[in-house]
C-alpha cells in the first residue's frame, strides 16, 4: 500500500465520522442487510473504539473501526473500502495496520463478514484467518454473519 497520497490516521472528527458512515451507507454489506445512514453513524459510538480513516488525496477512501477495550479486544467490527477504490489492495494494506495495532493488545484478530459478502470472504482468508463460527440472524434476519479469527498463540502463555 505504498502511496505518498495515502495515509492511514486516527480519528475522533465526527465531520470524518460522518463521511465514513456515508460510505458505509451506500456499500455492501450494509446496503444488502438494509442499513441506512443513521444506523452506520451509531457503528461509531461506544467505549473502547478506535476509528481510522484511510486518506487518499485528502478524500476519505475507506476506514476501519477496531475494538481495543474488553474481553473481545482486537476484534475489528467495521472495515470499508470506497467502492471507487477497491481492488487496489487497499484492504489488505488497511489489515495489515489493524494487525499491527492489534498485536499490541492481542494475540487474536477477530471479525465477522456477512456469508455473501464474497470478496471480503476471500480476502479475509487470504490474509491469515480462519472461520470459527456463524452467527445467524445476528444482524439482521435472515443473514448469516461469520465470525473469523486470526491467531498468534493464546491469551495465556
Amino acid at each position: 500500500m505504498p502511496d505518498k497520497d495515502l495515509n492511514i490516521i486516527q480519528t475522533v472528527d465526527s465531520i470524518k465520522m460522518n463521511s465514513c458512515a456515508s460510505l458505509m451507507a451506500v456499500s455492501d454489506p450494509w446496503v444488502t442487510l438494509g442499513l441506512d445512514i443513521d444506523h452506520c453513524r451509531r457503528s461509531f459510538e461506544g467505549e473502547g473504539k478506535e476509528i481510522y480513516v484511510l486518506e487518499y488525496k485528502g478524500e476519505v477512501a475507506g476506514f476501519v473501526i477496531i475494538q481495543v477495550l474488553g474481553s473481545f479486544k482486537g476484534y475489528i467490527q467495521t472495515l470499508c473500502i470506497s467502492e471507487k477504490y477497491r481492488g487496489r489492495g487497499w484492504g489488505h494494506g488497511l489489515l495489515q495496520f489493524c494487525q499491527e495495532r492489534i498485536r499490541k493488545i492481542s494475540p487474536n484478530i477477530f471479525i465477522c463478514v456477512s456469508s455473501f459478502n464474497t470478496k471480503a470472504i476471500r480476502l479475509y482468508l487470504e490474509f491469515g484467518f480462519e472461520q470459527v463460527g456463524e452467527l445467524r440472524d445476528f444482524v439482521r434476519s435472515g443473514f448469516t454473519e461469520l465470525l473469523l479469527r486470526k491467531t498468534f498463540g493464546p491469551l495465556v502463555g
